[in-house]
């Protein structure tokens, strides 16, 4: 079963925690070695310094805890003024078999799944934390996110997620996850994601409603969101120019070539795809996005195929239950040992004449082959026929190498 756990002790099993005055859930300290708020004088127990560090973070407690001594607060109002300016979201579901390929690897299509699940709970519970018209948020875009590393059958999946900034009518989550071997207690960090969502009114889906404004530490927290927002909403305008593009069966094709490995799958939307709108989930939605390109993948290299990287994913329209949906995949560039695949989703409404098909979501995949000892391999080189293949072959030459450049960009220099 997957736990929900919110920062500052709110759901069940904390009520006994939160009648004794105990602020969070973690133990004191081994060895009895002080912690940080004791050693400065500050005479906080463990459990209170340790909660405020595991939840808004070591810089930010030392400044709530400065802020509480110079006007006096007490723990209580600490811990809700703390759970207000950083509203955080945890679960931990246990991987099977059935989120994985048949080498063990987790799906990428099922981390994404679990991490759009934690950005709109995070997200959906701040837009009602005031007053006023319930709503629902709904993801309309993920920022380029990256796996880090591979997430095995039977590993715990810990999925964080902490809202970073909020705009007029916009919040941004961010979204951490962490693989634990629970037989070794081995715990690695596994993907970093960036989610922006949108509330609708549960009274008329196309009302975009106010969000609550979050309280930020520093101001240069909400200075970089604003950046970050600017920057997003500058690229989903960029990106609609694609709409019209389509992918079209081949005839007869060759190996390599992209119509060789392009792939479809069509799916109906059902009650349990949806929300409580009767739109599609965000995480549905990637989750058979990233099983199409897996397939244009395994088709393209015949081997085991795992997901590396996925560029920014955006929402173009709301998907409706009762539509059909045609998720197409087509490989687009290889690099010596990766392969970038774009990925369309159409939507059909079947049962409403007054409306046409339309362009719901696209996406970049980056996907590697690996060996069985979890190598990773060359894979074929794509071979583009047509202009427009060619183009696009260029166009992610270029995605591919503005990416290289910017992680050796990060890479600190050896002394």
């Amino acid at each position: 079963m997957v736990r929900h756990v919110l920062w500052g002790g709110r759901c069940a099993g904390h009520a006994e925690r939160r009648s004794q005055g105990c602020l969070g859930t973690v133990s004191t300290s081994q060895g009895g070695a002080s912690p940080k708020g004791t050693a400065l004088g500050w005479g906080l127990s463990s459990p209170v310094w340790l909660w405020l560090r595991e939840g808004p973070g070591d810089e930010t407690a030392e400044t709530m805890l400065t802020l509480m001594l110079r006007r006096g607060l007490s723990l209580k109002v600490l811990r809700r003024r703390v759970d207000e300016a950083f509203p955080r979201e945890k679960t931990q579901p246990i991987m099977r078999p059935d989120d994985a390929n048949v080498a063990g690897n987790v799906h990428g299509g099922t981390i994404l799944k679990m991490i759009e699940e934690a950005g709109v709970i995070i997200s959906t519970r701040h837009c009602n934390s005031q007053n006023g018209e319930r709503c629902v948020a709904v993801l309309a875009r993920v920022e380029r996110t990256d796996f880090l590393s591979p997430m095995c059958i039977g590993e715990v999946a810990h999925v964080s997620a902490e809202i970073t900034y909020t705009s007029k009518h916009s919040v941004e989550v961010q979204v951490h996850v962490m693989s634990e071997n629970i037989l070794t207690g081995t715990k690695k960090l596994t993907n970093k994601a960036t989610l922006w969502y949108v509330p609708l009114s549960l009274k008329n889906v196309d009302k975009v409603l106010e969000v609550p404004p979050v309280v930020y530490s520093r101001q240069e927290q909400e200075e970089e969101g604003r950046r970050r927002y600017e920057a997003q909403k500058l690229e989903r305008l960029e990106t609609k120019w694609r709409n019209g593009d389509i992918v079209q069966p081949g005839l007869n094709p060759e190996p390599n070539t992209v119509s060789y490995s392009q792939s479809s799958l069509i799916h109906l939307v059902g009650p349990s795809d949806c929300t409580l709108h009767g739109f599609v989930h965000g995480g549905v939605t990637m989750k058979l996005m990233d099983e199409v390109a897996g397939i244009v993948a395994a088709r393209h290299c015949k081997t085991n195929i795992v997901t590396a990287s996925v560029d920014a994913i955006n929402f173009h329209d709301k998907i409706r239950k009762g539509c059909v949906i045609t998720i197409s995949g087509r490989m687009t560039f290889t690099s010596n040992k990766s392969m970038e695949i774009e990925v369309l989703v159409d939507a059909d409404p079947v049962v409403d004449n007054t409306q046409r098909r339309y362009r719901a979501a696209s996406a970049f995949f980056t996907y590697v082959s690996l060996s069985q000892d979890g190598r990773s391999l060359p894979v074929p080189q794509l071979v583009p026929e047509t202009e427009d293949e060619k183009k696009r072959f260029e166009e992610g030459k270029g995605r591919y190498l503005q990416m290289k450049a910017k992680r050796q960009g990060q890479v600190e220099p050896q002394p």
